[in-house]
This record gives structure tokens, C-alpha cells and sequence, in this order.
């Protein structure tokens, strides 16, 4: 089996991840409801997480950092806690289900809402973001990386317009978050959502927001005493955050530059393998090779989905097909009805492996029946 749908959820791991989970079910205590040693230990253990994070995302520090089951809740929570009638919201086409519909239902409640739309490669403009904000804009939602194409959105520029104009930054790095450096106070984010299961390789169930300072203070009617835990209700995924505590060492260690390098490097070699083919239609920019490592195809009009279980089934390749819960993004690709079938890439992977995948797709566009 080849796993290359490493946009929905790691595959490949570091060990040092389920190790860590299944030493945690065997010895963590409940952190902040007890003061004996396991309790202690899993308190310390989330603590360092918390530490971690903030390093890798160059927050404002950890006490910032907020837990939750996955981005789309972390998402949710920020949205729906920063928005009250009037209420000036703009997002774009490129972005996940996620935050389009937490917009929307903002919308219902008295805000107004823009989205931004794209081209036809998928791409968002500078310059009509520009004359959006002129217009005036109070929050701006965006993904780092559409999680369809793969297209990379320039956080540093967009955080500069955002500071220009007043605009709070709210940031999906869904897709990105692990593999593409990010960094709060150079981009001017005031909200980084992530999950941990994507590019940070730690357990499904985890994920959060860092918060700046600054922005803390919307999310309640009345003062927050005391963050993180005025955003985290309950009992935290303590064995699934101790998996991510492993990840992100093992990230931290080998280094984000390294791991897109060779994600980078997979997907070009599978792009430039399959790029001549007639029969193959790729989706996103391809100009630049700085975007997530994702390839979106179609052959001919076969359905997406109908590709995707061929490639499964006999090549024993796993592939994302259909409409990847981004709406705007199939609409402005004209692939509403077609789907797309989406190949990501782990650094994980080997060269054999990426060509394995290249020779499949050449086999079923000479002819093969799908």
C-alpha cells in the first residue's frame, strides 16, 4: 500500500508518537485535577506541549496556547466568539468548510461577509484583498494552503495588509502547520488555528489555536481570568497531546525546512512525471514550487471517485477524490460535478514509491479501463 492522502491525515509517523500514546494510557493522571504525581506529570507533559507550540509558531507564549479536539473546533471557537452583529467579516474561496461555515451562520447573526474570490488556477489576488479592506474589514479568515490544490498563500504579505488596515488576522494552517515555517509576530497573526493529525504527525483528536494577547478579550461577555483554561472546558485529550508532545520533538529536531524539502521534492517528481500525459488534467499553480506538496487531478471525464477506487484497488494507491469540503474552490475549478482526486505527500515516502504511483497513472491513461 502507498498512502498519499497525507492532506487528510498522517499515515506515516515517528515511532516516538504511538510509543508516547500508549505510555500515557498506561501511566497519565488527569492534569489540574489532582495534585499526586501522575496528575503532576501529565500536567508538566501538556505544559511542554503548550511550550513546544508556541516555539515552533512563534507565539506570544504558551500560557496562549489553547487545546482542542482539531482545527475545525479550534476554527468554530474563534469565529463564532469573535463575531456579534455588525461585525465586518471577509474569508475567500480557497477556504475549508471549516471557517465557510462558521462565516455563514456569523452572517445570519447581524455581520456582514465578503469572500474573496479566486482565479482560475486557483490563486488569490493582493491587490483586490487590498481594495477589500479599504472598504473595511474588522476579520479576515484564510487557509495558509488550499488543502484542493495546494496553492500557498503569502502570510507575510497578507499579515502586512491586515496590520495596515486594522484588520484582525484569523489563519487555518491546516495543511501547513508542521511542514511550512510560520511565524506569529512576522506574519502579524492574531489567530493560528492547526490540527495535530495533518503535517505535525501527532494522533487524530488534537489540535488548537494560539491567541494573541490582544484578542483574548472578545471571546467573553465579561474578563477572562486566566488563559488557556478559559478556552478549554473539561478534560483534555491527554494521551492524544502526549502523542503530539512526540511529534513535535521529532519535528523541532529535524526541521520544517528539511521536512518540506523532501515533501516538496516527492510531489515535483510526481507532477513532472505525469504533467505531459493528455489525458490528465492538474489543477492549482505549478509556476512556483513553494505550496503544500499536493497534486490535483483529473483523467479525462472519468468521476474522481471511479479513479480514486482504481488506483486502490489495483495499484493499491490511497488517494483523497470528490469535493474535499472546500465548495468555492470546486466552483471556481468548474470541478463541482467531477470531483478532483487529490494526491499529498508524506517526507516519509520514498522516490520508488512516488514513481510507482507515476507509472500507475501512465497505465490507466493508455487505455486501461477505469
Amino acid at each position: 500500500m502507498i498512502y498519499l492522502d497525507s492532506a487528510a491525515t498522517s499515515y506515516y509517523r515517528p515511532r516516538e508518537v504511538a510509543q508516547a500514546v500508549y505510555d500515557a494510557i498506561l501511566t497519565m493522571g488527569n492534569a489540574g485535577r489532582g495534585s499526586h504525581a501522575s496528575s503532576l506529570n501529565s500536567a508538566r507533559m501538556i505544559y511542554e506541549t503548550r511550550c513546544l507550540l508556541n516555539e515552533l509558531f512563534h507565539g506570544p507564549g504558551p500560557e496562549q496556547v489553547v487545546f482542542t479536539s482539531n482545527a475545525t473546533e479550534a476554527l468554530n471557537i474563534a469565529i463564532q466568539g469573535l463575531t456579534a452583529p455588525g461585525v465586518r467579516m471577509a474569508a475567500t474561496a480557497m477556504d475549508h468548510n471549516s471557517v465557510l461555515r462558521p462565516v455563514y451562520r456569523a452572517k445570519e447573526r447581524g455581520c456582514s461577509l465578503q469572500i474573496l474570490d479566486v482565479d482560475e488556477k486557483g490563486r488569490l489576488s493582493l491587490e483586490k484583498l487590498e481594495e477589500l479592506f479599504q472598504n473595511g474589514v474588522d476579520i479576515f479568515a484564510c487557509t495558509h494552503a488550499s488543502n484542493v490544490t495546494g496553492n500557498l498563500n503569502p502570510l507575510t504579505e497578507i499579515g502586512k495588509l491586515c496590520k495596515k488596515y486594522g484588520v484582525l488576522f484569523l489563519v487555518d494552517a491546516s495543511q501547513t502547520a508542521g511542514v511550512f515555517p510560520i511565524d506569529m509576530e512576522r506574519d502579524f497573526i492574531d489567530i493560528l488555528c492547526f490540527t495535530g493529525h495533518k503535517g505535525l504527525m501527532g494522533p487524530q483528536g488534537t489540535g488548537g489555536m494560539i491567541v494573541q494577547k490582544s484578542v483574548v478579550q472578545s471571546f467573553l461577555k465579561t474578563q477572562p481570568k486566566e488563559m488557556p483554561t478559559v478556552l478549554e472546558a473539561g478534560t483534555l485529550n491527554g494521551h492524544g497531546i502526549a502523542g503530539l508532545h512526540a511529534a513535535l520533538n521529532y519535528i523541532l529536531n529535524v526541521g520544517t525546512e528539511q521536512i518540506k524539502r523532501i515533501e516538496c521534492q516527492r510531489m515535483r517528481q510526481f507532477y513532472e512525471g505525469i504533467k505531459h500525459l493528455d489525458a490528465v488534467k492538474i489543477y492549482g499553480d505549478f509556476s512556483n514550487m513553494e505550496r503544500a506538496p499536493i497534486v490535483a487531478l483529473n483523467i479525462g471525464n472519468y468521476d474522481s471517485s471511479a479513479v480514486s477506487d482504481e488506483l486502490s484497488e489495483v495499484y493499491g494507491i490511497q488517494t483523497r477524490p470528490g469535493a474535499h469540503c472546500a465548495p468555492l474552490m470546486h466552483r471556481a475549478l468548474h470541478t463541482e460535478e467531477q470531483g478532483i482526486v487529490r494526491f499529498s505527500f508524506s517526507h516519509f515516502l520514498s522516490e520508488e514509491q512516488v514513481e510507482e504511483a507515476v507509472q500507475a497513472i501512465k497505465e490507466m491513461t493508455a487505455g486501461e479501463e477505469i
